[in-house]
Order: C-alpha cells, then structure tokens, then sequence
C-alpha cells in the first residue's frame, strides 16, 4: 500500500473539497496517484449527485449582472436542494461567474457550458443543484437598464425604461425613477406591464370565477341583469388594476398609479418615459 503524506490528504482536500477519509482512502486506491484519487473522488461524487437528482431543488438564489455600459443585464436563478448550501460561498461565487459569463457571451438560456459548470461544483458539494432559469435584456439607445436584488437574492428585477429623447435616461431623477420601478415589481410582482399584455385565455377564466363567486352570493346573484353584470365588470377592472404594472398605485406614493409617476418624471426631463421590458425572477418562483 502506498504511503500518504498528510500534506498530499491535505493538497487533495483543498482541491476537491472531499473529506480527509475520502481523500486518504483515494489516494490509497490510486497508489499515490494524485491525479487518479482526483478522479476517483470525482467520479464518486458525480455518483452522489445521480443518486439525489430526483430530489426537489427549492432553494437557491437569483443573481444579477449588469454591463458597466448599461447595454445588457443577465438575471440567473441558480437552484439547491438546501438554503444551507444556498449559503455556500462557492455556490454564490459560481452564480455571479454564470451571470458574467451570460453577458460576456450572450448567452440567453441554460446550455452545456453553463451546465457543465454547475455539475461541477454538485459533484463537489454533493447536492443536487440546477440552473433554472437564465434571462437577458438588452438596451440601446434612449433606454437604460437597472437592476435590483432583495432579500439576499430571494428575489431578482431588471427594468428597461425607455425614453423618446435618449439623453432624458441620463437624467438623475429618471435613473432613480428606473431603480424605485425594479423595487416595486420586487414588491408587487405584476402579472403583465398593460391590459393589452394578458391573454385573453386568462382573462375569461378570472371572469368566470368572479361571475361563479358572484352567483354563490345570494346578495349579489338577486341583483337585476343590468346591475350583476356592472358590479361583475368593476370586479375585473379592480383586479387589472391589480395586477397591471402601469395601473398598480407605485410603491413610493401608492395613490400614484405607475403611469402617472412616469409622466410626472418624464416631464421636467422633457422626454416621454414607458417602462419598455422587465423581468421578475423569484427563487422557486
């Protein structure tokens, strides 16, 4: 049997990050082989990830990045079994690395490299972990992007606002403006920018559910045709308000819908400002 030194243990832990057993025990099998109990460390640890790959990964944590140019921002949602591992450093470390690295190379959805590289660092760990989602946004001119992160990465917001006059999206108050707008979908998370952006499919579904609730109300279901199907359209109109970016009351001054607080930012700017794209992301979400 080969002899191992407790500085080649030592070497072998910090590389693979197994334990000082595992890695004696590898080195013994290699014949002293550094290389070899490497592998077999890897090959035992990508065996352990197989083995829990069916299991939930609910935890995790978002992860943004933004050119210093402001032309593109990458939001990630990097996924573990566990918020202890959630935690881990190298776990964080990688989801920055993927998020930069989307930038870099434009990419704009999970691929083998990206994979490859989140295989890794499970078969260290030894916990199932996956890269959920990954999405980028890109700007040009008269358009800025921002991005926010709350709750040590719960949730990740980008937001792309828009101005007809592109020198207005370097106005102070608009770039401000552009942050509180990533803070109040962070809150609020709204289900599409305007009316125009919810399928019809949907739409219909919540009406019926309204009219169904409605009919179970014996207060409301005696009303005249006229005056049940009025209430019914208050009903919907109260909910789009709900749910539409543009009509939500804006987290600053909730008496202010989001459009109003655009044209009042927009005007002494003298651009025209619209909130152009966004994207949520929340962990599980």
């Amino acid at each position: 049997m080969a002899d191992i030194s407790a500085a080649d243990v030592k070497k072998l832990r910090e590389k693979t990050g197994a334990g000082p057993m595992e890695c004696k025990k590898a080195l013994q099998d290699s014949g002293g082989d550094f290389d070899k109990a490497e592998k077999l460390l890897k090959e035992k640890g990508l065996a352990a990830v197989e083995k829990r790959a069916g299991r939930a990964t609910n935890e995790g944590k978002i992860f943004v990045r933004v050119k210093d140019d402001g032309s593109c921002a990458a939001l990630v949602e990097l996924a573990s079994e566990t918020d202890f591992v959630a935690r881990n450093p190298e776990f964080i470390e990688l989801g920055g690395r993927i998020a930069q690295l989307a930038l870099e190379k434009g990419y704009t959805e999970p691929n083998e490299e990206l994979s490859g590289m989140v295989t890794a660092l499970a078969t260290k760990i030894r916990e199932n972990m996956s890269l959920k989602r990954l999405k980028t946004l890109k700007a040009s001119a008269g358009e800025y992007l921002t991005s926010y992160v709350h709750g040590d990465g719960a949730i990740g917001v980008v937001v792309k606002l828009a101005a007809d006059k592109p020198e207005a999206v370097q106005n102070d108050e608009v770039k401000t403006l552009a942050f509180n707008l990533a803070l109040h979908i962070a809150a609020f998370n709204p289900l599409a920018l305007d009316r125009t952006k919810i399928d019809g499919a949907y739409l219909k579904e919540q009406e019926e559910i309204f009219r169904k609730q409605m009919e179970l109300d014996e207060s409301l279901s005696q009303k005249p045709a006229n005056v049940f199907d009025n209430i019914l359209k208050g009903k919907i109109n109260k909910y789009l308000q709900e749910i539409c970016l543009l009509e939500q009351g804006f987290v600053k001054d909730e008496k202010l819908p989001v459009e109003r607080v655009l044209d009042e930012t927009g005007r002494p700017a003298g651009a025209k400002l619209r909130v152009a794209d966004y994207a949520y992301f929340k962990v599980g979400g």
